[in-house]
């Protein structure tokens, strides 16, 4: 789906036109000769965002529960709703993180560092199957070669700031989770 509307709007704006749009979408129904239709493309792509974003809340939640667990994270995070079942603590975490983001940052910047930071996790994740053995579902073995890949050339053609901006942050994370194991240690 996501492939047929990029192709489809490249194909109505061109590259050009296309790379300087701030909204593609409406841009290219315009275009097409179908101005009228811009409101309701605007609210589509809208919901599709918020739901794309609750998608994204919801999977780092999890991932929040599990570093929780794990105690990488607060200990209290790690609770789970005994009626829903949901590591509800950790959702209103990161939703409380998302919120204040979108109230004081750029949001570009965020997305750009958000896009990276999710490629490198996906990346890492392909990087993991690998060590699947066939008892668990390994699938074949070019597939997270390809997948972590992919998730690496995307992630390095993000713009700079970007990368450099998901590059620090995981390089500090790597940095904390490191002195916390040698003084744990010690």
């Amino acid at each position: 789906m996501y492939a047929g509307v990029a192709l489809s709007v490249l194909a109505v704006l061109g590259p050009d036109r296309l790379g300087r749009a701030t909204a593609p979408l409406a841009d290219a129904v315009r275009v097409a000769g179908a101005p009228g239709l811009a409101p309701v493309v605007r609210a589509g792509a809208a919901v599709a965002a918020l739901g794309s974003l609750l998608a994204l809340i919801l999977g780092v939640s999890r991932t929040t529960l599990a570093m929780a667990r794990d105690r990488h994270l607060p200990h209290s995070l790690a609770t789970v709703h005994p009626r829903f079942h949901v590591p509800h603590r950790a959702a209103l975490a990161v939703g409380t993180v998302v919120a204040v983001l979108a109230a004081v940052a750029d949001l570009r910047g965020a997305i750009g560092f958000s896009s990276f930071g999710v490629l490198v996790y996906y990346a890492v994740a392909n990087a993991s199957a690998w060590t699947l053995t066939p008892a668990e579902g390994r699938p074949a073995r070019l597939v997270p070669v390809v997948g972590a890949v992919g998730c690496l050339v995307l992630a390095f053609a993000l713009p700079p700031a970007s990368v450099l901006s998901g590059a620090a942050v995981i390089v500090l994370g790597a940095f904390a989770y490191g002195l916390r194991k040698v003084l744990a240690r010690g």
